[in-house]
């Protein structure tokens, strides 16, 4: 047990001494070369050249009061795997997210990044695979080579502060009741016999949790949620969040959802369904990937209405032209006064990469920010940014509405502001953002 004890990372409380905004924050995504990550590291380079405003950063409308705890976005720089070894921008060129004037500015930084080799299995994704492999013959090897990885990433960037966010394909669902992800001795064991039931995303939060580096998990695979790693995170105080980030149609689904029900306007029904055409996509036309999707994106419904809808059918389907242009279709039914039945359409037409990029980056922000308060295991307060949000104990229910996650995080982020503040901010604070600020006061005590 010591080996899971054992502490590699400096002091928290050393880390709190350092200025947040001036400090460079290391981000090391596992997919590096998706459409979400090429928009991601292309707008902190639009951001950094002055080229773009913040829209669309959730975070970036805060008061300051609420967010100079946290890095600047033109501090984060990046790193990461994926199996397909082309730099950042000719991968963007292929994805065809950005625009040509937005590549072009942000062309020079794109293509100095290449990716790492990445551990691959075409057990859990059949339809994304690639050459640019790590060239190891075990998971014993893979996960140390991705701790080597991230030792390396720290000295080249002169940081020790680092992130892991997971942007890879969707990934087969392992049975996490099997024994060997029960315990954190159990999957160190499992990892030294290569037992074949253990997926990359788990080996790669396996060797960030070893490493003290916090995870953040925005797909549906299973990862630091497999009880034995989400113990581990504990033990060691690494903050892990997840899983499947909710951008688009899941999003919607929870904003209106909440409404519906405060108005006593009964579900009969929510048919929902997806095109898309990029590589997440891909991922999604098989079956087993899919399931792992339609596990996260239909869990929401009956937690937030307090009843079991019996229609609530979610279909994805892969349609190569729409590209990175998602359409998301909903059709749902209600049942209003005297009985009456009523229909609501929402056809939401989003760029998937849009979307999802900017949530990625206020997750790495806010995971550095938990981990130097000396947080670990499920970082909860995150959880308006998943699908399907983590809990530590699986008795627990998450919560879905995206208001009260919302609260939540906003609560969480007053909690660590420890001195009193200017006045103004903390009247939008109070007043403008959100209800769950109306008590707020900067010198209450930490919650």
């Amino acid at each position: 047990m010591s080996v899971f004890l054992s502490n590699s990372s400096s002091d928290p409380t050393v880390l709190s001494t350092e200025s947040p905004q001036a400090t460079r924050l290391g981000v090391a995504i596992v997919g590096l070369g998706g459409a979400v990550a090429t928009t991601a590291v292309a707008g902190v380079a639009l951001l950094r050249a002055g080229a773009m405003s913040t829209t669309g950063l959730p975070l970036a409308n805060l008061p300051a009061a609420l967010t100079d705890q946290l890095v600047r976005y033109e501090n984060l720089v990046f790193g990461g795997w994926d199996l397909c070894p082309d730099d950042l921008a000719a991968a963007a060129r292929q994805h065809r997210v950005l625009e040509p004037e937005q590549l072009a500015a942000a062309e020079a930084e794109l293509s100095a990044l290449r990716p790492w080799p990445a551990v691959g299995n075409v057990r859990f994704c059949r339809n994304v695979t690639g050459q640019h492999l790590l060239p190891v013959n075990s998971h014993a090897a893979a996960v140390e080579a991705i701790r080597a990885d991230l030792q390396r990433f720290r000295r080249e960037q002169g940081t020790e502060r680092l992130v892991v966010v997971n942007l890879a394909s969707t990934e087969a669902m392992p049975d996490l009741s099997l024994p060997l992800f029960a315990t954190p001795e159990a999957f160190e064991a499992a990892v030294q016999a290569d037992d074949e039931r253990i997926p990359p995303a788990m080996l790669y939060a396996y060797a960030a949790i070893l490493e003290d580096v916090p995870y953040m998990n925005f797909t549906p695979s299973c990862a630091a949620d497999a009880p034995a790693l989400l113990r581990l995170a504990e033990l060691r105080g690494v903050p892990v969040a997840g899983k499947d980030g909710k951008t688009g149609q899941t999003f919607m689904k929870t904003v209106l959802a909440p409404a519906l029900h405060a108005r006593n306007l009964h579900i009969d029904g929510w048919f929902s369904t997806n095109i898309l055409g990029n590589r997440d996509g891909l991922a999604l036309d098989n079956a087993e990937s899919l399931a792992s999707k339609i596990t996260t994106k239909g869990s929401v419904l009956d937690q937030i209405v307090g009843y079991k809808v019996d229609n609530h059918v979610v279909h994805i389907h892969y349609y190569k032209p729409r590209g990175d242009n998602k359409e998301a279709w909903d059709n749902i039914d209600i049942e209003g006064f005297l009985g009456q039945k009523m229909q609501i359409k929402v056809n939401f037409l989003c760029r998937d990469s849009i979307l999802a990029a900017p949530l990625a980056l206020e997750l790495a922000r806010l995971a550095d920010l938990a981990k130097r308060r000396g947080e670990g295991g499920v970082a909860q307060a995150l959880g308006v940014f998943f699908k399907s949000p983590m809990v530590p104990d699986p008795s627990m229910v998450p919560i879905h509405g995206f208001e009260q996650q919302q609260a939540v995080l906003l609560n969480w982020l007053a909690a660590g502001v420890s001195a009193p503040q200017p006045q103004p901010a903390v009247e939008v604070a109070k007043g403008v953002l959100s209800p769950a600020l109306a008590s707020f006061s900067p010198d209450a005590s930490a919650v």
